[in-house]
């Protein structure tokens, strides 16, 4: 599990270091203003269905029946099965997308209506969506391919075909917006573009694994009905935390112009450590649970779901609490160029506190479903999530007025805290969970050294002879490089001093990294 999980999470990490790079470039040509806005809405639709079918419900039903029917019919049958499930989500994807291309101004009014004050703005993003809207059925297909590839333990192939969205990304803003009326459509353009590389790739990898999916036609089997049985609710409920985001944004449109964007550029670097961390835990659990359950080794899934917990945390616990103590240096050295100013830095910087005193349960939620996914339950997770997409929202409506942009961000990470709670109460009061006394030992010494490190940043920044978002160009790189260098340090440690790892610990995972380099 642990050499899937890096496997995943180390490109994971490229894809958001390169993603990274592409929004710098957003934001140094396009700054926080109404273009932004509009770029940002008309890639909230293809993205959100990206994260539902791609980290959701299509991958929490599909992968189980896939892994099942491998392991108990063989690979004949499983790519049977996959070929029929390409069929019938093509089909559907399809009629999804011509109505969407038909019906762009309603879809555009329903998830920014607040974009109906500035007509000029609200074209925009109507022309940009419908330039980017077909990524959605591609990066769907997509999603089902890279389930297959889970499902056979490949799971660097599909994690890598992700990198090439950022890749195309960068290329489509620096050499094609020349050819375009503006920046915002060449990064639109480069959605479809980047869908039909990534679906490439991951077709040859397919076929190379002995999964070649021809041409598929739609045919509803008992398979497929099962596998819709089982996708319906899940839909719902991973698309809970879509729809939070999408309620976020919708509440966004109605604040002050360049909202969207302050809360974008914030989102997006919290989500380095939850994409890179929650996605790598819930991609490698959900079919190595499957199968424990499968084959009636119930000790051994408890023991992989305190695993997966323990991975998760031992990182983003420091990452949450590094966010916010560099929240404005973070912010000026990243994305504080061309239009984005220094203002516009320090009120993205305050967006970026609310989202990342979430990070831990945004990424303790994509570890604990799998524990309800791999044993057939995605009702469960659908009331929880419906519950807290209504507290998300009233927290949205009181904390709009008076905190504008930080408030979508602060509503969202107090929902997701609500989400982790009660999906730990249900998988301890149905037996599915059993923490350790050893797991929770580490996990409290794991806080200790966390908020440790985050002491030792305040003060070092506090003597410093000028705030580093003050200073300029290599200095203010540097300046953050120190910090960052600080916190790893310190945290590194304090896991040594309070016992979290020891020393014997990281001698044997260097001789295991060096044995697998070799």
């Amino acid at each position: 599990m642990l050499r899937g999980f890096l496997t995943v999470g180390g490109w994971t990490m490229a894809s958001r270091v390169l993603g990274l790079v592409r929004d710098q470039l957003l934001a140094a040509f396009l700054g926080a203003g109404p273009a932004q806005d509009a770029f940002q809405l008309a890639a909230r639709l293809p993205n959100m269905f990206r994260r539902l079918f791609g980290e959701g419900a299509f991958n929490a039903a599909f992968v189980p029946l896939f892994s099942s029917v491998l392991a108990r019919e063989g690979e004949a049958a499983a790519r049977s099965f996959a070929r029929e499930a390409m069929g019938v989500l093509g089909l559907w994807l399809l009629g999804l997308t011509v109505l969407g291309e038909l019906f762009m101004p309603q879809v555009i009014w329903v998830i920014g209506s607040g974009l109906a004050r500035h007509p000029a703005t609200f074209a925009l993003a109507v022309s940009l969506s419908r330039i980017t809207f077909p990524y959605l059925m591609l990066i769907c297909l997509a999603a089902l391919v890279s389930g297959v590839l889970n499902g056979l333990g490949r799971f660097g192939a599909a994690a890598a075909a992700y990198v090439a969205f950022n890749v195309v990304g960068i290329g489509c803003i620096l050499w094609l917006t020349p050819y375009l009326p503006s920046v915002a459509y060449a990064a639109a353009w480069s959605f479809t573009a980047s869908g039909i590389v990534q679906m490439a790739l991951l077709l040859l990898a397919a076929h190379r694994a002995g999964m070649g999916f021809g041409m598929p036609r739609p045919r509803f089997s008992p398979g497929m009905r099962t596998l819709m049985r089982r996708m319906v609710p899940g839909l719902i409920g991973s698309g809970i935390g879509q729809l939070n985001l999408t309620v976020d944004t919708v509440i966004a449109t109605w604040l002050p112009p360049g909202s969207l964007g302050l809360m974008y550029f914030a989102d997006r670097l919290n989500q380095l450590p939850l994409g890179v961390l929650g996605s790598a835990a819930g991609t490698t659990m959900l079919p190595l649970l499957t199968r424990q359950l499968q084959t009636g080794q119930e000790e051994a899934s408890f023991a992989t779901q305190n695993r997966a917990m323990e991975y998760a945390l031992i990182l983003t616990l420091p990452a949450a609490l590094a966010l916010v103590v560099l929240s404005v240096p973070l912010m000026a050295t990243l994305f504080g160029h061309g239009a984005f100013t220094a203002h516009d830095a320090v009120l993205s910087a305050q967006s970026l506190c609310g989202y990342a005193l979430g990070l831990p349960f945004f990424v303790l939620v994509k570890v604990l479903s799998p524990g309800f996914f791999a044993r057939g339950d995605t009702a469960t997770p659908v009331r929880i999530g419906l519950a807290t997409l209504a507290i998300n929202l009233v927290l949205n409506l009181i904390l709009m007025r008076p905190l504008a942009h930080v408030g979508p961000p602060l509503a969202s990470s107090l929902a997701a805290i609500i989400n982790t709670a009660a999906l730990l109460v249900m998988l301890r009061r149905r037996g599915w969970l059993r923490p350790t006394q050893a797991l929770l030992s580490r996990l409290a010494r794991m806080l200790l050294a966390a908020l440790l490190m985050t002491a030792v940043l305040f003060v070092v920044q506090r003597l410093l002879p000028h705030p580093v978002a003050r200073l300029h160009g290599a200095e203010r790189i540097a300046a953050l490089a120190g910090l960052i260098a600080v916190g790893v340090g310190t945290y590194g440690l304090g896991l040594l001093a309070t016992g979290v790892i020891g020393l014997a610990q990281l001698q044997r995972w260097r001789r295991r990294r060096a044995a697998n380099s070799n």
